[in-house]
């Protein structure tokens, strides 16, 4: 079940705010739990009892580290739990991987092939893993106490909102209220406000956007003109954007909804002026998550320099890796990597002295580029396209004029809306507008009526996309 479907929007979440109105305050988490695993169980049906083993596990190996004393069996208990947690997510995620490398090179050296495990991925198996993991280490470095009831931990790692796209959260996000969640009016409208923004973004944006993306993804990358491939990576690149801001915007609205405050996961990144930027702005959760749980433990900024670069190289290539198990992925995570290295030595401060808009079309062009390589299948499929954007591909027919000819009115309009909304501080500007120009009484509900008007429109909108059975893929779900 996704956000952007009518059977989560017109049934499962009516039910659920319904029944969580009517609840009593105490018992509004366990409510909030149960329709959490009845979510997850809706597109995981076996799995759910994956999702409340590790719960369970986790919980009890937190008690265990609270109420053990010595240093060399709190350790012991914090290596059982990263190695549960992360030998399941390398069971589910990379166990074909791995398996289909070791093969290849058992081929090639004449011996037995390697049986290609086929393992099922688990709807948020990524998130479910690293939130875990924050939530047993927070307990051994004494930043949270271990929750002795399990349907706070349960609720934790299961609340349906950021289940299966984020945000990451700590315990930290949601231990406030969860005793007695209250939501005010002002919350719940925000929340609605929210999520109503970012179901546009996933459906009116991202969908019509994918279009082309898929198209010319879906051709064969070595007769791509050098329009064809950058009209794709562009395209990809607002899909990418919309469609993940677009589902933590929902998941934080969701949350309001519910009286919780999920962290902020985007924040314009596409303004990036250097690769260390774009990733400050980027999917905050997570490396915030890799710069707290890896970097830091690896010794962070207070080893040699050489070793920052190497620490930092490296957490970038697992960064690659949680994505999916491929090696395009590993190859995105060390081309960020690699800038990011970049980017502390000579040539980062020299690029700091530029004028802006030459940082911006840098870090731009290193993202985009970056893209590329993220979407495409193969290896082999990213280096023709990178091939093409620079002009050394070979155009075949009907390929040569797909920038011109597939941009119809629909996709032209969205993308020029979408871009400078992606990368101007277009928001910042009417908050501010709104803070100095409604004076009288009158001007201010005609202000909240345009604004309730087009929060309307945006949701018939998207109803009226989704009712239409228009391509509708969440392009997370196999990360």
């Amino acid at each position: 079940m996704v956000f952007s479907s009518p059977v989560f929007l017109f049934c499962f979440l009516p039910w659920v705010l319904l029944l969580f109105f009517v609840c009593p305050h105490a018992l509004r988490t366990a409510l909030l739990f149960v329709a959490s695993l009845a979510f997850y169980a809706w597109g995981e049906t076996f799995y759910v009892f994956f999702l409340l083993a590790s719960i369970f596990a986790n919980w009890l190996i937190a008690l265990a580290l609270a109420a053990t004393p010595s240093e060399r069996g709190r350790r012991a208990l914090l290596a059982l739990a990263a190695t549960g947690n992360l030998g399941a997510l390398a069971y589910f995620k990379y166990a074909g991987f791995l398996a289909a490398n070791l093969g290849w090179v058992t081929t090639h050296l004449g011996l037995p092939a390697v049986p290609v495990l086929s393992t099922h991925l688990p709807i948020g198996v990524s998130f479910i893993t690293f939130e875990a993991i924050s939530y047993v280490v927070d307990v051994h470095r004494g930043t949270i106490a271990a929750r002795r009831n399990p349907i706070h931990v349960g609720f934790f790692m299961s609340f349906f909102p950021h289940l299966i796209a984020g945000p990451v959260l700590r315990f930290s996000n949601v231990a406030g209220p969860l005793h007695r969640p209250t939501v005010t009016l002002a919350l719940f409208e925000s929340g609605v406000r929210t999520f109503i923004i970012g179901l546009a973004k996933k459906v009116l944006v991202a969908n019509t956007v994918s279009r082309v993306a898929d198209q010319v993804f879906g051709l064969h990358a070595p007769a791509l003109s050098a329009g064809a491939a950058w009209s794709g990576v562009v395209c990809y690149a607002i899909q990418i954007y919309y469609d993940f801001s677009g589902y933590t915007d929902m998941a934080i609205g969701l949350g309001r909804m519910f009286g919780f405050e999920l962290p902020r996961n985007f924040d314009r990144p596409y303004a990036a002026t250097s690769i260390r930027d774009f990733w400050r702005r980027w999917h905050i959760t997570l490396s915030s998550w890799f710069r707290d749980y890896l970097y830091v433990p690896l010794g962070g900024n207070r080893v040699a320099p050489w070793r920052q670069y190497a620490n930092l190289f490296t957490v970038f290539l697992l960064c690659g890796l949680w994505h999916g198990a491929s090696w395009t992925f590993v190859a995105w995570g060390a081309f960020h990597g690699f800038f990011l290295v970049i980017e502390r030595l000579a040539p980062g401060r020299a690029l700091r002295s530029l004028w802006r808009p030459l940082q911006h079309t840098y870090a731009m062009l290193v993202v985009l580029f970056s893209w590329t390589v993220f979407r495409s299948e193969s290896l082999e499929q990213a280096w023709s396209f990178l091939r093409a954007m620079v002009g050394a591909g070979v155009a075949g027919s009907g390929v040569r004029d797909l920038w011109l000819n597939d941009l119809d009115p629909e996709i032209a309009l969205t993308l020029l809306v979408a871009i400078p909304l992606a990368t101007l501080p277009i928001a910042d500007w009417l908050r501010q507008l709104e803070a100095r120009w409604p004076r009288r009484s009158w001007e201010r509900d005609v202000l909240a009526f345009g604004r309730t008007a087009s929060l309307l429109l945006l949701f018939l909108a998207s109803a009226a996309y989704l009712a239409s059975g228009t391509h509708n893929p969440f392009i997370y779900f196999r990360f």
